[in-house]
């Protein structure tokens, strides 16, 4: 009798454990590239949701989930396609986090994500042309468009007095769309485009570009550009000549490089990139250290977001596949339920499975609008003492 009870335990294990599966997620960034110094922190952040829903037990009746990473190389389209490609055939991921700049974005987008009816959640592809692409329903996006960036960059320049800017941005899908936003937000708002130009990257001179910048003027230089790229390239030009000494730097521009090569030599120097504060991004932050990452870089709370709301969306669809759970996410980002928070995940799931909705908030204060892109709120930024502080967010 014993070892029956045995062996009818054994066999309701193995019965209960047979539909857990493993769900294999895609992360697609630029691990190389002209923000690989961003990357790995907005990896461990899409990560760590992962994890938070895979230790529940809790997804979908017990799945497991995995992430792959896959190197976008930020802007080479055809090697993030391949990319895309490959975790969707080889790797067969259920979702994919990224990419991470807009031309690459699009390109896996349109050539591999499409035809195979996968779901993409980009943490960091702002360009405004992503609003309005075509995409099946299967594209959205945690961070907000750069057309709301180039109005708040406008206000902080306005408030800093500054009447007139010399503009340069890296000549691609994401440093052209900020600098359109921008430039026609800040002449309607009375300001002085002196130049709007562009620079390439992977130069190993920058002086001809600079040289243009001084000869236009300016009260300051606006650098829509790549840190770790041609952007820091106008930068080190235009400190070394002295061309400028008051810098404006958008989100491809706020992170670690920037104090490390530059440090005191732009302090007064200031910029804005997608942030947020409150409960859901203090959470967050508390989390990543825990798990021995700085949550507060760039896009790294819209990556841990990002692959919440796929897994989320997975399990109000009851479905890992993408082309049914695609219609889901809205759902859970926008929904009237409970407050979804980091930490909360396990939680969010079992609601979910009682048939109770959720309203995921998550690190950055997730609200969905339009074609399926946030709200958004931005932290104002200032270099002090060779550091970036926080000024306020708006």
């Amino acid at each position: 009798m014993k070892k029956l009870l045995l062996a009818t335990a054994a066999a309701a294990l193995v019965a209960g454990g047979a539909f857990a599966e493993e769900v294999k997620m895609g992360i697609s960034l630029g691990f190389t590239g002209p923000l690989e110094s961003m990357s790995p922190g907005m990896a461990s952040g899409a990560e760590l949701a992962m994890k938070e829903v895979s230790d529940s037990g809790k997804l979908l009746g017990g799945d497991t989930v995995t992430s792959v990473r896959g190197d976008s190389t930020c802007i080479d389209a055809a090697a993030a396609t391949a990319t895309v490609e490959r975790l969707i055939t080889a790797e067969g991921v259920k979702g994919i986090v990224g990419g991470m700049c807009s031309g690459e974005t699009t390109a896996s987008l349109q050539n591999a994500a499409m035809p195979h009816g996968m779901v993409m959640i980009s943490p960091s592809a702002t360009s405004p042309a992503l609003s309005t692409l075509p995409d099946n329903g299967l594209f959205f996006r945690t961070s907000p468009s750069d057309a709301r960036q180039g109005e708040v960059m406008t206000d902080e320049i306005m408030e800093h007095g500054i009447k007139s800017v010399a503009l340069t941005y890296t000549n691609n899908d994401y440093g052209k769309g900020l600098a359109d936003s921008f430039a026609a937000a800040y002449e309607a708002k009375g300001g002085k485009v002196t130049i709007n130009a562009a620079h390439d990257d992977g130069k190993a001179d920058y002086s001809a570009e600079v040289a243009a910048l001084a000869a236009a003027g300016g009260d300051a230089l606006v650098i829509a550009g790549y840190v770790d790229q041609g952007g820091s390239g106008i930068l080190r030009g235009a400190l070394d000549t002295g061309a400028f000494s008051t810098f404006v730097f958008p989100d491809g521009m706020v992170g670690k490089t920037l104090e490390d090569n530059f440090g005191k030599e732009v302090d007064g120097s200031f910029g804005q990139y997608p942030a947020s504060e409150g409960e859901g991004h203090d959470k967050f932050l508390e989390m990543a250290k825990a798990a021995g990452f700085d949550g507060s870089s760039t896009y790294s709370a819209e990556a841990y977001d990002a692959a919440a709301l796929m897994l989320l969306a997975m399990q109000a669809a009851k479905s890992t596949d993408p082309n049914v759970y695609k219609d889901k996410v809205m759902d859970v980002a926008n929904g009237p339920g409970e407050k979804i928070y980091p930490g909360d995940l396990g939680k969010a799931l079992e609601l979910i499975a009682e048939g109770k909705p959720v309203d995921y908030e998550g690190a950055t204060s997730v609200t969905m609008i339009g074609n399926g892109e946030a709200a958004g709120t931005f932290r104002e930024i200032e270099i002090k003492d060779g550091k970036i502080e926080t000024v306020k967010y708006r």
